[in-house]
């Protein structure tokens, strides 16, 4: 089955199974940077972004992004820098595995979220895990990213 979809900015077509998942299609046709962790939508790693919208793409039927737009974290370049720098100056630059999804779930909660809080935004971030920084380092980097003072 062919499904067309607007990755990063170019429309592409592929040919996939009416049963994979958005994430296999995706690493198959070579955007590696969309993770896999879990495979249950619990973690937050394998997140891209749909119309703008996050999406667990571990769960998420390639079939239904067909004609959609799909965010990577290669399509947002310059945004995704500036938050990395946040990250790495409170030192939460581990091991990098869960920075993609996490970077691009961030990205959406800047554009959604109109007069952020602290209590927003742990809210928006609920879901994205990270084995290696305990998420106080995270929280800070988020919250200077976005302009909210604790």
């Amino acid at each position: 089955m062919i499904i067309n979809l607007h990755v990063n900015g170019i429309k592409k077509s592929f040919d996939i199974n009416p049963d994979e998942y958005l994430v296999e299609v995706l690493r198959r046709y070579g955007y590696l940077s969309v993770k896999k962790a879990c495979d249950t939508g619990s973690c937050g790693v394998c997140t891209v972004l749909v119309d703008d919208s996050p999406v667990l793409s571990c769960s998420y039927y390639a079939v239904r992004a067909n004609n959609k737009h799909i965010t990577t974290v290669e399509g947002i370049s310059g945004e995704d820098r500036s938050l990395g720098e946040f990250l790495v100056d409170e030192g939460v630059d581990q091991c990098g595995y869960c920075s993609p999804g996490l970077i691009l779930t961030v990205i959406a909660m800047k554009k959604e979220l109109e007069n952020p809080t602290k209590e927003s935004i742990v809210e928006y971030l609920t879901g994205n895990l990270c084995r290696c920084t305990g998420y106080v380092g995270q929280l800070r980097a988020i919250m200077r990213y976005m302009g909210v003072s604790e």
